[in-house]
């Protein structure tokens, strides 16, 4: 791996400049939320731009007190997603801190380590003292092959590049929307604000390490990154939709409700808007041409 890896410039000088503002905007996450009681039940959770009826043809044989209430629901599955997801990338980059190869990033890495952390913390603290319990992750292991530790890496760092994408277009979205509670638009601020850094990094490490595997891998190796991570977007884009949320808001025949809305057109153009800027980011780097919206699977 030391061999094959090259790290330009433009990454040491992302690596420091990041670490100082990991450093300058440190906060204690513990100390950072006013935690209220309960959260009132006639309040939506999320944005209704972003819950997974939005637009859809079932949308409109829910009541407001059915949407309030997948609202609730949904917001709790969004949260324990990301405890699931961080959990994934944070075992990633321990394996590789502190690694050869990886003496660049990894300075970077401990700040990254520690506020994922952190945000795995809040996140499941919100799920817990609101509904009770965390979702678990019941989407089937993403298969793969046996592959080079050069395109592992790069797919690896993709995976934790494209999640935080997705989570943070959720997060500004409902930072700024005034009609969600305090609490809700608090976490997700300060979770926008921390990845924004987190997005950088990762942009600028997913560049550098395709830039290795085009110098040093194969055509194989190549249609193979392009494809995994065209299916890995469509997995993604599935799990936001849950047989689990859709039985606890009450919605009879939850297993029809998920596959009626995955194949309903109306949701294509949400998941090009939740995809854009992961879309065209691989697209500047070339790994993409352009894409087709994305319908997602049936991963449940």
């Amino acid at each position: 791996m030391s061999a094959a890896l090259v790290w330009d410039s433009e990454i040491a000088s992302v690596v420091e400049r990041l670490t100082k503002a990991s450093i300058d905007d440190y906060y204690n996450p513990y100390r950072a939320f006013d935690w209220p009681e309960s959260i009132p039940s006639g309040s939506l959770w999320m944005s209704s731009s972003l819950m997974t009826v939005h637009g859809s043809k079932a949308a409109a044989s829910l009541s407001e007190e059915q949407l309030r209430e997948l609202s609730r629901w949904e917001s709790i599955h969004f949260y324990s997603l990301n405890v699931h997801g961080i959990r994934e990338l944070l075992m990633e980059v321990v394996r590789r801190i502190h690694t050869p190869g990886f003496e660049v990033p990894t300075p970077f890495f401990h700040h990254f380590l520690g506020e994922e952390n952190e945000h795995m913390w809040f996140f499941a603290e919100f799920c817990l003292r609101y509904g009770g319990k965390l979702y678990a992750d019941r989407a089937l292991p993403f298969s793969e092959r046996e592959q080079s530790p050069l395109l592992d890496s790069f797919l690896v760092f993709s995976r934790i590049l494209i999640f935080e994408q997705i989570v943070d277009y959720y997060n500004s979205t409902m930072a700024a929307d005034e009609q969600l509670p305090e609490v809700i638009r608090a976490i997700n601020r300060v979770h926008h604000q921390d990845e924004s850094r987190h997005i950088a990094f990762g942009c600028q490490l997913v560049r550098a390490l395709y830039a290795n595997l085009k110098k040093h891998g194969d055509q194989d190796e190549l249609a193979f990154a392009k494809d995994y991570l065209q299916r890995y977007l469509n997995t993604s884009l599935a799990k936001l939709y849950s047989v689990d949320v859709y039985r606890d808001a009450g919605i009879p025949d939850p297993y029809g409700f998920r596959a009626a809305l995955l194949a309903d057109p109306a949701r294509l153009p949400e998941h090009d808007r939740i995809t854009a800027r992961t879309r065209a980011f691989y697209r500047r780097i070339g790994v993409f041409s352009d894409q087709p919206a994305s319908r997602g699977t049936t991963t449940a």
